[in-house]
């Protein structure tokens, strides 16, 4: 019989905005995701090799001006929830409204897509929080002639050492164009990778102490948690390979010859990432085995210790059981040392019981 007050305990479910879009025309721009509310703000980022502008939250208008000016510009959109901010802006950079549309889907899987005048990629920003914690962000990369334009749910990023790259002029970023800053933005998001899937492999190897020495019942719900969380990630990263690979092999002339040897470097780490993801699903799964074993081992360990306890006591149980028997006629019953006999043939049971088992190293 079902419980009439379960139902008070269950949460509502939430309707994905995704279903929203059934039977809307492609193209269409609605924001799918969990972080809505969130006014769209514009960071611009402006440099030639002899100097750097760094604007933050310019207006609308600021957009035009940085448009074929001679320098290389970095256009920062915070937040995509918006949709008539992203609407206009896509308006204003002439962008296919399939781009618009994926830019603003979360769910939309990695991709890169070529285009008359811009190359457009699909891409998901993983990093620690403060609280070691993953955050997935969802990202979108336009690149023009002379200009990247990125949007981004969150202030937060991966992008701190381009921006200090830029700022100092250090390493080459500030002498080259727009598809090498491209490609500096692709290749802090990898590196993002490699610190999410290296705090991956400790959480593995203290799991992997916790289950070899101390076992607990919580330890399986974590260890399942933790296979989710390997899964998801080889859901967001595995794509990034195909994506870069596709960077490399393009002919279209905003990407220069200069800048594809740079590309190749983020495969090689695309590549490793994907490697120590798979090395760490595996090990995720012998996890739960070792889990498994060691808690079969422990309660085996339980039932043998109450094994050879009742094992000593059967023998005792019966004699206790024989002379506790309401017979007139038990003759060792009147005798004055029969009391003492018995005690000490149950001790001389118990003592070799206890020498039979320790010489077999049940004991």
């Amino acid at each position: 019989m079902k419980n009439p007050n379960l139902r008070l305990h269950l949460k509502p479910k939430r309707v994905p905005k995704l279903f929203k879009k059934r039977g809307k025309a492609p193209g269409t721009i609605i924001y799918v995701g969990q972080r809505e509310g969130m006014p769209s703000t514009l960071n611009i980022l402006e440099y030639t090799d002899e100097e750097f502008l760094d604007n933050t939250d310019q207006p609308f208008s600021a957009v035009r001006e940085k448009k074929n000016n001679g320098k290389t510009s970095w256009i920062d959109v915070l937040g995509i929830s918006d949709e008539q901010f992203i609407e206009k802006l896509g308006m204003e950079f002439d962008l296919n409204a399939l781009v618009l549309e994926d830019a603003i889907n979360t769910q939309q899987r990695p991709k890169i897509d070529e285009y008359d005048g811009y190359i457009f990629g699909v891409l998901k920003m993983l990093y620690l929080n403060e609280n070691q914690q993953m955050v997935v962000e969802h990202i979108a990369l336009t690149l023009f002639d002379d200009m990247v334009l990125v949007f981004q749910e969150l202030k937060e990023d991966v992008f701190q050492g381009v921006r200090d790259r830029i700022r100092t002029k250090s390493g080459r970023i500030r002498s080259r164009g727009a598809d090498y800053l491209f490609f500096a933005l692709i290749d802090a998001i990898v590196d993002g990778y490699l610190e999410v899937v290296e705090h991956m492999f400790e959480r593995i190897e203290m799991l992997e102490e916790e289950v070899y020495y101390n076992p607990k019942p919580e330890t399986a719900r974590r260890i399942q948690d933790l296979k989710k969380e390997v899964i998801r990630l080889h859901k967001h990263i595995f794509p990034v390979k195909e994506l870069v690979h596709r960077l490399i092999e393009t002919k279209h002339p905003l990407i220069s010859k200069e800048t594809k040897p740079f590309f190749r470097d983020a495969l090689d780490h695309c590549m490793e990432v994907n490697e120590n993801l798979q090395i760490y699903r595996e090990l995720s799964i012998s996890l739960m085995e070792m889990y498994m074993s060691n808690m079969s081992n422990k309660m085996n360990e339980v039932m043998k210790v109450l094994t050879i306890m009742a094992s000593i006591f059967i023998p005792l149980t019966f004699i206790a059981g024989v002379y506790g028997m309401n017979f007139a006629h038990m003759p060792e019953l009147q005798w004055d040392y029969g009391y003492y006999a018995v005690l000490g043939i149950m001790f001389l049971i118990l003592l070799l019981m206890l020498i039979f088992f320790k010489r077999k190293g049940w004991l």
